[in-house]
């Protein structure tokens, strides 16, 4: 059974009690028909990255284009794969094995708009395509710092992004693309984004990953 922490994010969770049922509220999975439309086809793409590469940014100019976001804590509630907080480091586990089985279930069909998953977590879930952030680790360090992450936490996320983080962890055949928040404004990325949706998710994968220790070496 795979656990994993989960650190909580400043966005609350925006979840409704029905009698004993858990669930998110209808337009969660409802895009307004008033918002442009980024793609015309139905799917669901992974936001993926260590924390501080932007993905909450960057989620939230998607749902101008009309994207749904959800977010892993979201659905982990619901499929009771998130366990409580432990004091220790502020942190969820998530039982990874018990949400992908739950949403192997309840994702059989496509979405009726387009769905965001946002968390450094999503790559691990069946979506159909996945886009990692990255973030030089200097930079990164910063972004961290400033939102004031303890020493310990920081040289974690700083070493999973340093190693090349999500990469590590890729299963699966869907698509996957990177890009650089290092220097790129959140909308450049949105547009980058944009594009590699409407060529169909190609390429479904970089030539080569962006590795920081090589850059460092140059």
């Amino acid at each position: 059974m795979a656990f994993i922490r989960l650190t909580l994010s400043s966005m609350p969770l925006r979840l409704h009690h029905y009698g004993s049922m858990l669930r998110l509220p209808l337009d969660a999975f409802m895009a307004s028909s008033t918002r442009p439309r980024l793609v015309e086809n139905t799917f669901r793409l992974a936001l993926t990255g260590t924390p501080g590469t932007g993905k909450t940014t960057i989620a939230a100019l998607l749902s101008k284009e009309g994207f749904v976001i959800v977010t892993i804590e979201e659905l982990a509630e619901i499929a009771g794969a998130l366990g409580e907080v432990d004091p220790a480091d502020n942190a969820h586990p998530v039982d990874l094995d018990l949400l992908c089985d739950y949403l192997a279930e309840t994702w059989e069909s496509a979405p009726s708009s387009p769905i965001l998953i946002d968390g450094h977590l999503s790559h691990h879930l069946p979506a159909d395509a996945v886009v990692v952030l990255r973030c030089d680790p200097e930079t990164l360090r910063g972004r961290l710092e400033n939102r004031g992450y303890s020493a310990a936490k920081t040289e974690g996320n700083l070493e999973w992004e340093l190693l090349g983080g999500a990469w590590n962890e890729r299963e699966g055949k869907a698509p996957w693309v990177e890009f650089d928040t290092s220097d790129e404004s959140a909308e450049a990325i949105v547009a980058d984004i944009s594009k590699w949706i409407s060529d169909g998710f190609k390429p479904a994968g970089p030539e080569a990953e962006i590795d920081w220790i090589a850059r460092m070496d140059d």
